[in-house]
């Protein structure tokens, strides 16, 4: 017996909603408590403004830690080592502002493309086809957990863990014990030696630090969403492409109408990446260049500490050093994915009997194969195109200004 149409419908609407929440949620709750996640367009002014006092508040707490630490680093440390040491920190600070700047300026572009991940789903109906967008998304969930994993781990041991195996220390010039701060502060802004304005500033450059880590996972979790998407739209393309000539139960009956939704998806994948290039552009190149000087520095801290025998330094270092060289490998990564789906849609097009085709139509299948091999690829600033050999690039590069910094000093 069948069921009425009003009982089969909620369930229906239950499994989309489940499919886009699986596809965005884990990315929601990073970019949502940085005021990140695209605003609705329906919003009253107390919810505008709430977004707005969180963007003030992200903006201050991160610049809570560059500012006074540039300002020490400038004016009060004359030794070389101490110098490079907080160099580290400060340009990981200017690296976290870059990127939260460059996510609040693509707002809208964020909101287009999170539109087109439930619009994709919500016309997502074979069976087949839905097991491979629900692998994916399930596949961009561990990517987006992995790195958010590392980065937080790498901000577990610098800003708690290292602290609290220092403990308090006693002050040169005065009978005085304090506790050491992540980042140094000035003294032209405030002595944060004394009590309750050392727990106070600790607790803020904390909440900073939470923030600035917030910030770089929550550009590579972003990455990997909407890279991990395109990736499964294009395979279920291919999936169309299997039975092009011989047609599915679910695509059109006359092989015209099978041809003109194979590329009217292949176009909506290429819109689709075209967007995700234009938000991740400026983003990689921030990741790729600040990665690339803090690996060096990083390896440099692991070095110095190990020579000292300071064994938790060193430790601390290396999980930072571990969580950066994750973070650009996930940019780089999802660069080769989505080039490498890119070529197999070229593949696929030519391996199916394309040749059974009646007529002028196997010419759709040769556009199609030049419309791949000339694709979109995600690039770092037009510059460089994330890959596993640009990765490569990356490593040796700090490796040999690592060398030259020894060398130097």
């Amino acid at each position: 017996m069948k069921r009425p149409e009003a009982y089969r419908k909620p369930s229906m609407i239950d499994g989309y909603e489940r499919n886009v929440k699986l596809s965005i949620q884990l990315c929601h709750w990073i970019l949502k408590p940085l005021g990140v996640w695209p605003r609705s367009t329906n919003l009253t002014v107390a919810q505008i403004w709430l977004y707005q006092l969180i963007n003030v508040l992200c903006y201050a707490f991160i610049s809570f830690l560059l500012v006074p630490c540039s300002l020490y680093v400038i004016l009060e440390v004359e030794d070389v080592y101490n110098q490079i040491k907080f160099f580290g920190p400060s340009s990981f600070c200017v690296m976290a502002l870059m990127k939260y700047y460059l996510m609040l300026l693509n707002e809208n572009d964020i909101r287009d493309c999170i539109q087109r991940i439930e619009l994709d789903w919500k016309n997502i109906s074979y069976d087949d086809d839905k097991k491979i967008m629900v692998e994916k998304a399930k596949f961009g969930r561990q990517l987006i957990a992995l790195c958010t994993f590392f980065m937080y781990s790498g901000f577990a041991f610098y800003y708690i863990v290292l602290p609290i195996s220092v403990g308090k220390i006693q002050a040169v010039d005065t009978n005085l014990t304090f506790m050491p701060l992540v980042f140094p502060f000035s003294k032209l802004i405030i002595d944060t030696r004394y009590s309750p304005t050392n727990e106070i500033v600790f607790f803020l450059q904390l909440i900073g630090g939470a923030v600035m880590h917030g910030v770089t996972s929550a550009a590579c979790g972003l990455a990997a969403m909407l890279a991990v998407h395109a990736c499964g739209q294009m395979e279920v393309l291919m999936n169309w492409l299997k039975h092009l000539v011989d047609g599915r139960s679910d695509m059109g009956d006359t092989v015209d109408a099978r041809i003109a939704s194979v590329v009217s998806q292949h176009v909506r994948i290429l819109k689709f990446l075209e967007l995700t290039e234009k938000i991740l552009r400026h983003i990689s190149l921030v990741e790729f260049l600040g990665c690339t000087l803090n690996l060096c520095l990083l390896s440099y801290y692991v070095l110095m500490e190990w020579g000292t025998n300071d064994i938790m330094s060193s430790a601390t270092y290396a999980v930072l050093l571990m969580s950066l060289t994750f973070n650009i490998f996930i940019f780089c990564y999802i660069g080769e994915l989505v080039a490498e789906e890119c070529r197999k849609i070229g593949e696929m097009s030519y391996m199916i009997d394309w040749y059974r085709l009646p007529g002028k139509r196997k010419l759709s299948v040769i556009l199609m194969i030049e419309m791949s091999n000339s694709s979109i690829k995600l690039t770092a600033g037009n510059i460089v195109i994330l890959s596993y050999s640009k990765f490569g690039d990356v490593v040796k590069t700090a490796v040999a200004f690592l060398n030259v910094l020894r060398t130097v000093t």
